[in-house]
């Protein structure tokens, strides 16, 4: 397989303590994290179950560190358009506006610069999609390329000099890396975050492997790079002061990239929870190899880790192979699963459909792949190509990447397959694996054999107060209601959820009712063509808001 060039070189980092830019002028900035088109991930489905509390998934972990990296000096106002939308009033306020995002936000994104342009601002986009892509950008007055670094002291220094338009686009591109030990703390305070359903923290940056589909490398290199366990455990005591979503979710991407830092770390984060009487779960993702590490396993468990989030793909050895997967196949599959359920924590899996290995009978052994390992809740998703991956590369150079040929199409790759074949496929396992009889079959195997392994978590003032069991009596009346009197599956809910409310897991019954109702009410919209099949695709499936300052 070739690599791109760019997953070969890096860019450096700055050497330690870099004097930061000094302005000399007050300004206002306004930083808008674009909402997402609603999808498998976002599980805003399962939004009502609290009651209204819950507005979006995660909190907007780039721009809460650029709130933090801007200077003090000036005022911040951040809004995340998937808690509300900023209004005129907001652009009318600001003196720049910037925005970050990925690419399956491209569109909303642009959107932000449009209004913000309407209104007479100069506007800035970063994050993870213009720095792969800058030409997906071309109205932007500033393009802010790569990682917090040498770039944003520029960026600060050119706002503080001016804020009228410029004549022609500006590109800041960083050259030196701030190193990851002296990243701020994201600024919590700018969110409410019982607003969200998760909340998010940053470990590390980078992976070291080479998967076909995956930019990451590209992105942020191999090696990763690590923040200290001390910039951590700040982290989340600023994060418990903006509220409490239950479980924190590291987003690193690879959390076992470096082990031994990993390894350094947990004991350090298991004391910060015996401190403070164990307030957070936590949830990762991580190479499935990670099954071969019981040390590590258990420090994680103990640290009170109960979702791990694995890239499998495929079950199908032939298929790992050609897309540089072999990580997966350094012991079989369902035993490293069955490893991890043994430590108490629950599998999230990754499964692509569209792979060039794929057959008619791939669908089948997805299925039985799923119900041999039992996994809940699996991303089942049409491959799609991820610019500047070595995936697109070779699909270019085949003549078999698709480029604004036709918007409703849910891939930008011509499979080996027919097309109509790798849909269908698709929306056949996906609608099976999440029907409410084999979904809640899974369950009933987590609640016995995995959930029954995880630490019993003392019953502590950070756990057992009033806004907490608020939050629980608002979920559990709902799931019950919509589930269990209102639901065509009650029954199947109640063979799990009688059994376990007898024992009193109450906690098992919140958090398999939250996730399920989102899972079965996704997969009835796919049934019927009103959710994309890949989940990093463009498409737009529901109509555009109101636009703002028109």
């Amino acid at each position: 397989m070739t690599v791109p060039t760019e997953i070969k070189t890096g860019v450096p980092e700055s050497l330690p303590g870099r004097e930061k830019y000094i302005p000399q002028n007050h300004r206002r900035i306004l930083l808008i994290f674009p909402r997402y088109s609603k999808s498998f991930g976002t599980f805003h489905y399962s939004y009502k179950l609290t009651g209204g509390r819950v507005k979006a998934f995660m909190p907007p972990q780039g721009l809460l560190l650029v709130a933090a990296y801007l200077p003090k000096e000036w005022d911040i106002r951040l809004i995340d358009e998937n808690a509300k939308p900023a209004t005129e009033a907001d652009y009318r306020w600001a003196d720049a506006v910037i925005t970050s995002g990925m690419h399956i936000q491209r569109p909303q994104i642009n959107e932000i610069n449009a209004i913000a342009h309407r209104h007479g601002k100069i506007t800035v986009v970063g994050g993870p999609s213009v720095s792969g892509c800058p030409e997906y950008y071309p109205d932007f007055d500033i393009l802010r390329v790569g990682e917090l670094g040498d770039a944003d002291e520029k960026l600060i220094e050119y706002l503080d000099n001016s804020i009228a338009r410029p004549t022609e686009q500006l590109r800041f591109e960083t050259l030196e890396r701030l190193p990851l030990s002296e990243f701020p703390t994201p600024a919590y305070h700018h969110i409410n975050l019982n607003q969200y359903l998760l909340g998010s923290v940053q470990f590390s940056s980078g992976c070291p492997f080479n998967c076909e589909f995956c930019d990451i490398p590209t992105l942020y290199g191999h090696n990763p790079r690590l923040k200290t366990p001390e910039q951590i455990l700040k982290e989340l005591d600023a994060m418990l002061e903006s509220g409490n979503p239950g479980l924190v979710y590291f987003v690193d991407d690879n959390f076992i990239g470096n082990r031994r830092a990993v390894t350094e770390f947990l004991p350090k984060l298991i004391e910060w929870q015996k401190q403070r009487g164990y307030p957070l779960q936590f949830a990762c993702e991580a190479t499935l190899n990670i099954a071969q590490s019981p040390k590590l396993l258990e420090l994680m468990r103990e640290a009170y880790f109960t979702t791990v989030f694995c890239g499998i793909e495929t079950p199908e050895t032939e298929a790992l192979h050609a897309i540089s997967k072999d990580q997966n196949l350094s012991m079989p599959i369902l035993d490293a699963v069955k490893q991890l359920n043994k430590y108490g924590m629950e599998v999230v899996s990754g499964i692509i459909i569209g792979f060039d290995t794929d057959t008619p009978e791939t669908g089948d052994r997805i299925l039985d792949f799923i119900r041999a390992s039992n996994i809940s809740v699996l991303t089942i998703n049409l491959l799609y190509a991820l610019p500047k991956t070595a995936l697109w590369a070779r699909l270019e150079k085949e003549g078999r990447l698709l480029l604004d040929e036709d918007p409703t199409r849910e891939s930008n790759v011509k499979f080996l397959m027919p097309y109509d074949q790798v849909v269908e496929m698709w929306r056949r396992v996906i609608t099976t694996a999440y029907s409410p009889e084999f979904l809640y079959e899974r369950y009933q195997y987590q609640v016995n054999y995995t959930y029954a392994n995880r630490i019993a978590a003392p019953n502590s003032p950070a756990r057992v107060n009033w806004p907490n069991i608020k939050k629980a009596l608002i979920m559990m009346g709902n799931i019950l209601i919509r589930m269990g009197v209102f639901g065509s599956y009650r029954k199947t809910f109640w063979k799990l959820a009688g059994p376990a409310l007898k024992a009193g897991k109450i906690e098992d019954v919140i958090g398999t009712g939250w996730a399920s109702y989102h899972l079965i009410e996704f997969a009835k919209e796919c049934a019927t063509g009103q959710e994309s099949a890949s989940f990093y695709s463009q498409k737009v499936l529901e109509p555009e808001r109101e636009t703002v300052g028109v």
